[in-house]
């Protein structure tokens, strides 16, 4: 593989960074209404925030940082996918096994269709234009003609899936798969899984971003620590350490920083100085159950759900832990972004 050469600029301009923090909070944009929240979905173009609520999924206009609408009927909704120049948006709804087809411009359901059990993560990857519904009880991938509606495979994936990213260059997709501690590498073009990578040091990878112009995967990890590992090859490159409960990454080619959410309330901020290093500039204290994160490349924003919590129920011993109850009402988006946010 030839030698990959990062801009200056990017090292410079980090460099500034360190010594202030690049992000604060901007806003907080309230939601309200009851029931969890799972994934979360920027259509950058059409200044949208896509949020999974409960049984429905949230529209944000991210111009008037305001909700502007709603999409129904998607019980136990984990996650939507977008195809813009479609006019389709797919919901993964965990609870039906099934994937709803929607209207962007009416946020209507057009169909829906069945997947493997409880579709979780969902990507839509514009090589083949086709949509991945990643069935975490059913281990295995559902593929779906974007256009038709039709399923065109399952891929047995020999694992519970997590989150993925495309590479539609390289005809690939990048799932994680949690239980194993794996990568599973799928050819786009036969739908077949043509590698397993361990993920080493790494364990139990839920979220996961992509640079696809340097080959990069960024891969959140339940042992407190993210992974920067080749997308060509599997090999690990560099590690960082994040916060408890991480599920959510994402990666802005702006600025090359890669960010990895945790439900402790912290956001660690990483940048990819060179091609095997991963440097920490900030640890963004967020609120507690901001697990999830979306960023606007646009805008270099980052986007993540959470609400307010009761207090930590008392413990009996020996008993299962409880979870605090959410505030009813409560549920909302942070917003946060940089002063000056680098020239692209």
């Amino acid at each position: 593989m030839k030698k990959i050469l990062l801009p200056v600029l990017f090292s410079l301009t980090v460099a500034v960074c360190r010594a202030d923090g690049p992000y604060h909070l901007i806003k907080e944009i309230p939601v309200g209404g009851d029931g969890g929240w799972d994934a979360l979905t920027v259509d950058s173009a059409a200044q949208r925030l896509y949020v999974s609520h409960a049984a429905r999924v949230v529209v944000i206009d991210l111009a008037k940082d305001q909700v502007a609408g709603e999409i129904t009927n998607t019980p136990g909704v984990h996650g939507i996918a977008v195809a813009p120049k479609l006019n389709r948006g797919f919901t993964s709804n965990g609870r039906e096994n099934k994937v709803s087809i929607v209207d962007l411009k009416t946020l209507q359901t057009l169909s829906k269709v069945d997947t493997g059990t409880n579709p979780d993560a969902i990507l839509f990857e514009p090589g083949q234009n086709e949509v991945y519904a990643f069935n975490g009880r059913g281990q295995s991938a559902t593929v779906i003609d974007a256009k038709s509606g039709k399923v065109v495979a399952t891929i047995p994936l020999g694992g519970k899936p997590e989150f993925a990213e495309a590479d539609p260059e390289a005809h690939r997709v990048f799932n994680n798969l949690e239980d194993k501690s794996e990568v599973a590498v799928i050819d786009t073009k036969t739908h077949q899984v043509t590698n397993h990578w361990a993920i080493a040091p790494g364990e139990e990878a839920s979220g996961i971003a992509i640079d696809v112009k340097h080959h990069r995967l960024f891969l959140g990890c339940g042992n407190k620590l993210m992974v920067m590992m080749d997308s060509t090859n599997g090999k690990v490159l560099a590690t960082v350490p994040i916060g408890q409960g991480v599920d959510g990454n994402a990666f802005d080619p702006g600025t090359q920083l890669a960010f990895a959410s945790c439900g402790d309330g912290t956001t660690t901020i990483a940048h990819e100085d060179a091609p095997d290093k991963l440097t920490v500039v900030q640890t963004l204290e967020t609120q507690r159950g901001s697990r999830t994160i979306a960023l606007d490349p646009k805008t270099h924003k980052i986007y993540l759900p959470t609400a307010q919590f009761e207090p930590q129920p008392e413990q009996a011993a020996g008993s299962p832990r409880q979870r605090p109850k959410m505030v009813p009402g409560t549920f909302k988006v942070l917003v946060y972004g940089m002063d000056k946010p680098p020239h692209e």
